[in-house]
Formats: structure tokens, sequence, C-alpha cells
């Protein structure tokens, strides 16, 4: 484990951006020529405190250049409304994606950030009529707000929790049918769908949800981590000492090992 004290990350993810899009992506930046394999998702794609995290370790096992497109605090918003970033998914020779979380869209109940998906920034007329009581200037992040409705009446909270599952699977519908081509769908955490706390991520995504996108990709790959393999990766990660708690809640080197030396079969009979 790598400590240090009250200074800046230990690790250069040498941030960059790709064609018109603001999000900023973990580095070095690589040229869009040539064959490749995008990757989207959320802060394990990305790979925190990952010194080589699963696209770059896929790379390694097939040959073929990995453009990682991971970005910490997005859901299936960011990329649908960033027309760079889909010509890159569409010009790749496959796409994989990381299961985001439903929590953080904008839908029929409330908004999102356009980019970073986990902020929320206001409420819909319909969910101040159902949430009367609640005083919404409270909330500045989703899963602060779901939480707290949640806690207010879980009877209220199951009609936003059904909201977000049929919007996350629209959602994902429309961006693997502009993506097109070959898309691999990956569901990475500790749990298997639908079997997590509903606080933990991807939040509110079942068997279901995922299996009715089975006719827009090509394969899905389920990788659960064990508590032994994050015991194990903790011990490789690279944070600074305040960093701690954020790192505990990742999955760790051990899992994005098993991830790549999943991935890289698959990638190579997709890529043939």
């Amino acid at each position: 484990m790598t400590y240090e004290s009250h200074g800046p990350e230990v690790l250069d993810y040498f941030p960059c951006r790709y064609g018109r899009s603001k999000l900023l992506f973990r580095g070095p930046r690589r040229r869009l020529s040539g064959d490749y394999v995008a990757f989207l998702g959320g802060i394990e794609t990305y790979g925190k405190f990952v010194e080589l995290p699963f696209p770059t370790l896929a790379e390694h096992e097939t040959g073929v250049k990995a453009v990682n497109l991971g970005c910490a605090n997005v859901g299936v918003d960011a990329y649908l409304t960033d027309k760079s970033l889909l010509e890159i998914c569409a010009n790749a020779r496959v796409t994989v994606i990381q299961v985001m979380g439903a929590q953080n869209m904008s839908n029929r109940y409330y908004a999102v950030h356009p980019r970073r998906n986990d902020r929320f920034l206001r409420a819909s007329s319909l969910l101040h009529k159902i949430y009367a009581e609640v005083d919404f200037t409270e909330f500045s992040f989703t899963r602060h707000l779901l939480s707290s409705l949640a806690a207010v009446s879980p009877e209220k909270f199951g009609m936003v929790e059904t909201e977000l599952r049929e919007a996350w699977v629209a959602r994902m519908s429309d961006l693997l049918d502009q993506i097109g081509g070959k898309v691999v769908l990956l569901w990475l955490a500790d749990h298997a769908p639908g079997e997590g706390p509903i606080d933990t991520e991807p939040m509110f995504i079942d068997r279901d949800m995922i299996a009715r996108l089975a006719d827009r990709v090509a394969e899905t790959v389920e990788i659960v981590a064990t508590p032994e393999e994050r015991a194990a990766g903790f011990d490789e990660m690279v944070f600074g000492a305040l960093e701690q708690p954020a790192a505990e809640e990742l999955l760790g080197p051990v899992v994005h090992r098993r991830l790549a030396l999943a991935l890289a079969p698959i990638l190579k009979r997709h890529l043939a």
C-alpha cells in the first residue's frame, strides 16, 4: 500500500480529451487511427488508484490498442449526448461498455448535470407533487437525493425506482443503437446483478434489465469480485493518505487482472 501525506495523487493519470468532448479521460491520449477497442464506463474503467487498469491490460493481452473513455461520476447520459465519443465508438472494432447505475440520468422526476451525471440539478414538477414535504434545495448529488426519498416514503420511492429502471433500459438501448457495431456489455461489481444493496453500484440494475439489451450486444460478461480479491488488491492500490476511504470502495488491481484475462479471448474472437 502506498501513501502520500496530504499531497497530490501519487498516480499520474495523464488526463486528456478526445475530439470536442469536454470530459476528461485517463491518458496518455491514444491516436484514433487503425484498429482499437473503445472502453466506456465509470470509475473502475477509468482505473482510479490502479496503475494498470483492465483496458490497458486487455490491450497487452490482445495486442489491439485500447482507448479508455472511462470517467468517474458519469452515467449513460454523458455518453449519449457526446457526439465525439459516439463517433469514436462507432469507428472502434469493438466497444466495451461497463454497466453504469440508473441513478445518474435525467428522467421524469429529476435532471442531472450533462457531464457530471452524479450532480442533481432540479426536481420536476411531478416529483415536487409526489414528495411535497421534501425541500429539494438540500440536495446536490443523486445518491443523497435517492437515499433521502427512500427514507421519507418507501412506497412513493417505488415509483421513482421503476422510472429509473425503465429509463435506463431505454437510454442504454438508444446508446447501443447509436454506437452500432460490436459491443460487449460488462457487469463489474462485488455482487451479481440485482443481488446487492440498493445503494451499491451499479444502482438499481438487475439481471432482467441486462437481458432486455441482449439482442443489441454481441456478448455480455459478468465479473463479480470476491472479498478475497478485493483485500489482496487493496495492498497494490496507489493513493494518498486522505484517499483511503475512496480506495476502499473500489475493486482493485487483482480484479482488474482477472477481468482482462476474461475479456481477452472474447475480444480476440470479435476482432477476428
